[in-house]
């Protein structure tokens, strides 16, 4: 069963206390184990045009943990590693969005931030230390599509955090994503929470636009 996030519109938590560990809540294509795996191991994912070198820290995450966040998931965008939509998350529209938390260090969550922005893991990356010290409800870590992170709650005391884009999906081009990109969703919704393909099936058809072309909502 997955773990519900309280819903848009709730006071934001305290800020985190010092912690070397965090929950990462991917909502897209990391929401399949193998394509974490590529961020933490380093690696390339079927169908993606991009290998990427890993994390400083390549242990995988020991546990993880199905999970429901109240936003709404939508893409926009011509990835560069899939072709196609990119998938983001929109924490203040409605949803739900069925998510993934991953239990893994400050660091390694820096790492896979920097792998998301096409760039290489660095010690004493900035990024780590704002993990390390807590952040409010949303931090702007800078100006690139995946360098929003949002605190979502709490499990087991620790925080979880998410990346997205700066902007919300009103009003923005919607474009569809690649049918590779689309199928590393699908076994990341069914690794998680054990959907059926029928489930899947009717998740995706929500969330992607029909027309197969960009077009504002």
């Amino acid at each position: 069963m997955a773990y519900h996030v309280a819903c848009p519109g709730a006071p934001a938590p305290e800020e985190s206390p010092l912690s070397t560990e965090v929950w990462y809540v991917s909502y897209g294509s990391n929401m399949a184990r193998a394509r974490l795996a590529c961020y933490l191991e380093g690696g390339s994912p079927p169908g993606a045009r991009r290998r990427y070198p890993g994390a400083r820290d390549r242990t995988m995450p020991r546990e993880d943990r199905a999970v429901e966040l109240p936003g709404r998931l939508w893409f926009a965008g011509d990835s560069a590693v899939w072709g196609g939509g990119t998938a983001f998350y929109d924490h203040d529209a409605v949803g739900p969005t069925p998510a993934r938390a991953y239990r893994v260090t400050t660091a390694q969550l820096a790492d896979i931030a920097a792998q998301e922005m096409h760039r290489v893991p660095v010690l004493d990356d900035p990024l780590e230390a704002t993990l390390r010290s807590g952040i409010a409800r949303r931090h702007t870590a800078g100006p690139g599509r995946y360098e929003t992170l949002i605190d979502v709650g709490r499990l087991d005391g620790l925080p979880m955090l998410t990346f997205t884009a700066p902007h919300g999906h009103a009003g923005r081009p919607h474009t569809t994503p690649s049918p590779a990109y689309l199928a590393m969703i699908a076994d990341g919704l069914r690794e998680a929470h054990g959907w059926s393909d029928a489930e899947v099936r009717t998740y995706l058809a929500s969330v992607v636009p029909r027309d197969g072309a960009a077009r504002r909502r």
